[in-house]
């Protein structure tokens, strides 16, 4: 099996030749990824040559819009899905609002959706206001101690009442990587469908959302290496069924039935960039292949791989202390690098602390607000969260390591 050549990988990264950002260490990849150069050149490139509306017919025009078709088409392919299921808006927490105004048209009073309190507050606030047009939303409680959610207590709340189940693929807190198949077979069996906020998980990996089988999933491509966008799959079969969103004459187009505004042309062919960048991970570490889903598939084990072997120390290093909680298990191949700690010291200050020590990272509640308080913990002044991804070098986790020994 190939390993990740990590030096190949931060070459990629303008990032790490910057000078401002010499010896500084970056540990808040769970707020924003850095941008790969195949992103930077491409949006770099529409500025200059194709900053006019696009799908007219002259030269610059028509190669604007061709750039924005590649980059649905090919984030598609590598995600295993249709290119008509695939959405851009200005950023995830939009998106779900723009979803959630369309199930408040389509469903009933009466009806129930299930939320957690394991969200990103994007998948869960919007959705409980529903309870205003008589929706009935139920809460899956995360376990007090692990913040771990349970396939058990999900079960005691399903019912056919339940129209809409929304659940992240993966916290931002504890980490935890939770059984997408599983809990969609489970909504599947009662007539439900299933939103997965996926913008924690598709940083270590973009998925195979047809292998997921979930009807949406959502993800914030800033996070993905990528420029500030929401990215949105919504299954054909549920996106023809919900009430348009976007502007009556475009109704027939899957793809802007949910972007009420005119996008990003900008930002949305940058993203190839990202598709680019996937590929070139790829054709470096293994033969060529056609099948785009599979080269997707391919990177993301070597991704995750890389992520477990360099966060193995730094879990150790962190269960060996006793006046810290780690927020989630301290297991690798439990958890993605997401690890949030909690700690006697307020957590901004520790962050302060760390940054003097070349370490960039964050405190805070991370918009997770209803999971940090159901552990226990106060939101002010929150945990220290040290999130990192596959271009981290080994090195790095332990200048974190040295500059926590220091710090905590």
């Amino acid at each position: 099996m190939s390993a990740l050549d990590i030096d190949f990988i931060r070459s990629q990264f303008p990032a790490f030749f910057e000078p401002s950002l010499a010896g500084q260490a970056f540990f808040e990849n769970a707020g924003g990824s850095y941008t790969c150069k195949q992103v930077v050149d491409r949006l770099h490139r529409f500025y200059r040559e194709r900053k006019v509306q696009p799908y007219a017919p002259y030269e610059a025009s028509r190669l604007g819009g061709e750039e924005m078709d590649e980059a649905r088409s090919r984030l598609a392919a590598l995600m295993n899905i249709h290119s008509d299921e695939l959405s851009f808006g200005p950023s995830t927490s939009q998106n779900t609002y723009v979803l959630a105004h369309a199930f408040g048209q389509m469903l009933s009073a009466g009806d129930a959706i299930i939320v957690t309190d394991q969200d990103h507050e994007a998948n869960s606030g919007v959705w409980r206001r529903l309870t205003a047009q008589g929706i009935d939303v139920r809460e899956w409680h995360v376990d007090g101690e692990s913040g771990q959610l349970d396939l058990v207590t999900l079960a005691s709340i399903l019912d056919e009442s339940v129209k809409l189940v929304c659940f992240p693929h993966c916290s931002n807190i504890v980490g935890q990587e939770n059984p997408v198949a599983e809990i969609v077979r489970m909504a599947h069996d009662v007539g439900a469908v299933t939103c997965t906020d996926g913008v924690s998980m598709a940083p270590h990996g973009l998925p195979d959302i047809r292998a997921l089988g979930t009807d949406i999933y959502l993800f914030s491509s800033y996070k993905t290496y990528g420029p500030h966008q929401g990215i949105m799959f919504v299954a054909r079969d549920l996106a023809d069924r919900l009430p348009n969103q976007g502007h009556f004459f475009n109704s027939d187009v899957r793809y802007k039935r949910f972007t009420p505004a005119g996008p990003d042309h900008a930002q949305i062919a940058a993203c190839a960039g990202m598709a680019d960048y996937i590929d070139l991970i790829h054709n470096h570490h293994f033969p060529p292949n056609a099948d785009a889903a599979a080269r997707g598939r391919a990177v993301r084990q070597l991704q995750r791989d890389h992520e477990d072997l360099i966060l193995a120390p730094l879990l150790d290093y962190l269960r060996s202390r006793n006046d810290i909680r780690i927020m989630g298990t301290d297991k690798v191949g439990q958890r993605v690098p997401t690890v949030a700690v909690h700690s006697d010291k307020p957590a901004p200050e520790l962050a302060k602390r760390l940054a003097r020590h070349g370490v960039m990272a964050g405190g805070g509640d991370f918009y997770a607000v209803r999971l940090i308080e159901a552990m226990g913990v106060a939101c002010d002044p929150g945990v220290l969260r040290l999130s990192f991804v596959h271009y981290t070098h080994a090195d790095e986790v332990q200048k974190l390591i040295t500059a926590l020994d220091a710090t905590l």
